[in-house]
């Protein structure tokens, strides 16, 4: 299915938000989006109406729509949950990773092996986590680990952006091998030390 100008825009402003391009509380101007996008104000709202689902704005009274603030003291939340239900989704995914599952994992991990900054790093870093998780096929249970996703991943442009050095990921690579010798509760348990340590 071919993206949308609503998907455009969503990706653009939710990119600004996640990096702190766009910083909390600052005010969306669905004029000058439309006017950017060289559309409608229909397609903005609509952009604006998902922002608001995954916590990235929030509509106020009197004062718009502005970008959600980023509370520090919701960090250790976002980690405990995303333990408990990237690995509640591996745990189901694992049985029904195949070849192409694992092909397209080793593709994604030396993607974010190779990222040169935060932001390429960031993206390949949360298709890997995408990419061994999406076979567990509970929709329900995808949508909230990719809520979680764009939580943490504001937490860390907001404190780690400047300390940031490319790396090599020895986590994603076990798992990679745990998961290819059909080992579902050593990647799980890699798993679950990896998002303590990174997140």
């Amino acid at each position: 299915m071919s993206a949308t100008i609503s998907d455009t825009i969503y990706r653009a402003l939710s990119r600004r938000i996640i990096t702190g391009a766009l910083t909390g509380g600052e005010k969306l101007r669905q004029d000058h989006i439309a006017r950017e996008f060289d559309t409608s104000h229909v397609p903005v709202r609509e952009a604006f109406l998902r922002l608001e689902a995954h916590g990235l704005a929030q509509s106020l009274p009197r004062r718009g729509m502005r970008v959600s603030e980023l509370e520090p003291s919701e960090i250790r939340e976002v980690v405990e949950m995303r333990v408990a239900l990237e690995v509640l989704a591996l745990t189901h995914a694992a049985p029904r990773i195949g070849a192409p599952e694992l092909k397209a994992a080793e593709a994604a991990r030396h993607a974010c092996d190779a990222a040169q900054d935060m932001e390429t790093w960031e993206e390949a870093n949360r298709a890997f986590h995408r990419v061994i998780l999406a076979p567990c096929a509970m929709p329900r249970l995808l949508a909230s680990i990719d809520d979680l996703h764009i939580a943490s991943a504001r937490h860390l442009f907001a404190h780690w952006s400047r300390q940031w050095t490319p790396r090599p990921d020895k986590d994603h690579a076990m798992i990679c091998t745990a998961l290819a010798r059909r080992d579902a509760a050593a990647a799980c348990e890699i798993l679950r030390r990896h998002l303590r340590r990174v997140s």
